[in-house]
């Protein structure tokens, strides 16, 4: 052989070893477990609000993500039961919020999957009635339409933002690894799904009940703030405001003496610089509505945007840097419009839910499936550039969606404690797309955000 030849084949097999792989073994296995152990020492969680995949991610063209520049456009009929009204098609927005926040209790989420506030719970158990994502438009327009016109609604919840209109989000889709199927871990509002986040249960709340008052603190599961105490493993609850801070709604927190574990959005900031983050970091944004950060209507997509640059230049920039994951992710999707049906899943206790539909009748839900696609986004220098990660496998071996259990399931493998309820012990876990190779190519800081019209 020539020897530049030799060399050239040399050359090429030190590229591919050097190459961080997409996954680095199979899910739960020892060997991806201690590569997470090795390698991440820090967890950092900002979990924002309202927003569903279709919508924030809409208009990324990267490979894999399955949303309307890419597979679409979608559709919604502006009436289920009057096909003669037509139907409206999804396409980018041209604004930054939207002033009428869409239904996103269980019963609107009922509507908006399967079209009737009181689905047939026996047959969506069986599988026989599945979710076809067709009523967002009409539930908008139920609650809005006598004041708004029909189109800004359906604008409101169908379209979606293009990769321009944000691009701190479009960065970390290019550079870091993004999850095509992670759904909420209920289909209802916010406080039963941080719930889910840190417990692995709402505990049969299934709305933003008192129960999540910090001066009720009516949460008695275990949460990962418990967990991590017990085993005596660093953590604080970064706030922006006082009245959202996830770790006062659980009663260990105040019986314990560990309140002042939740401590101001700017120990935070100082915290990264000084490289003293502790091993598990929550962060909550200021919530909900105009000249808040969450991006919840009617807060602005391009505030939550400059938030996460914030927070991401923040840790880019720490001593930490090295040894951290970043999770990204949302609360719940908010009502706005994703076509990918959420699935079944395991029951997390023997808990029901009842709530009065809009229509006067009663609902009861069993927590036995999950809510719409959310954004999701693993970033650290341990996780391969421009990855689109599709389904996940749980400890049975079955293929099935990622979603906010997913946490605590990953979490239990780096520090060591088992699943909080079957809802978690049946989820996928992600220490797999955790690599063996440290990357030097990650953004120093992300674009600004893009400020343009505030609403429909």
């Amino acid at each position: 052989m020539h020897p530049s030849a030799l060399l050239g084949l040399m050359a090429f097999a030190a590229a591919v070893t050097a190459a961080p792989s997409k996954h680095h073994s199979q899910a739960h296995s020892s060997t991806s477990v201690q590569n997470l152990k090795n390698h991440i020492k820090n967890v950092v969680i900002l979990e924002l609000e309202n927003r569903s995949l279709d919508n924030l991610l809409g208009g990324q063209t990267i490979k894999g993500i399955e949303n309307p520049i890419n597979n679409g456009p979608y559709s919604n009929p502006y009436n289920l039961t009057d096909a003669s009204q037509g139907k409206v098609y999804s396409a980018a927005k041209d604004f930054d919020s939207i002033l009428n926040d869409p239904d996103h209790s269980v019963t609107g989420n009922n509507i908006e999957f399967y079209g009737t506030f009181i689905p047939d719970n026996a047959a969506i158990a069986s599988g026989k009635l599945t979710p076809t994502q067709q009523g967002f438009v009409h539930e908008q327009l139920r609650r809005y339409s006598a004041s708004v016109n029909k189109t800004s609604l359906a604008k409101q919840v169908l379209n979606y933002y293009t990769e321009d209109e944000v691009p701190v989000l479009t960065s970390l889709v290019q550079n870091y690894l993004t999850f095509n199927h992670w759904h909420s871990d209920h289909p209802g509002p916010t406080n039963p799904n941080r719930a889910y986040v840190l417990s692995g249960t709402s505990a049969g709340h299934g709305t933003n009940d008192d129960a999540f008052d910090s001066d009720v603190h009516g949460l008695t599961q275990r949460s990962i703030f418990q967990q991590l105490s017990e085993t005596n493993h660093t953590w604080k609850n970064y706030y922006t405001n006082t009245d959202m801070v996830d770790a006062f709604f659980f009663d260990w927190t105040f019986t314990s003496g560990n309140t002042d574990k939740a401590v101001p959005l700017s120990t935070f900031y100082a915290d990264a610089k000084a490289g003293t983050l502790p091993e598990f970091s929550f962060i909550d944004p200021s919530c909900c509505g105009t000249g808040t950060n969450s991006m919840h209507p009617t807060g602005l997509i391009s505030d939550g945007e400059t938030f996460i640059k914030n927070v991401y230049d923040a840790l880019r920039a720490s001593p930490q840097w090295n040894q951290t994951l970043f999770i990204l992710t949302f609360d719940e999707t908010g009502g706005f419009h994703d076509h990918v049906p959420p699935p079944l899943a395991a029951r997390p206790d023997n808990l029901t839910y009842t709530e009065t539909a809009p229509n006067g009748e009663k609902y009861t839900f069993s927590f036995n499936r999950l809510g719409g696609r959310i954004p999701t986004l693993l970033i650290s220098p341990w996780v391969s550039k421009g990855v689109v990660e599709q389904k996940g496998t749980n400890s049975d071996g079955q293929t099935v969606s990622y979603s906010a259990s997913s946490i605590l399931r990953t979490l239990g493998y780096l520090w060591d404690f088992e699943p909080f309820t079957p809802r978690v012990a049946s989820s996928a876990s992600f220490e797999h797309l955790i690599t063996n190779v440290k990357r030097s190519d990650t953004p120093v800081t992300l674009p600004e955000p893009l400020s343009f019209k505030v609403k429909a």
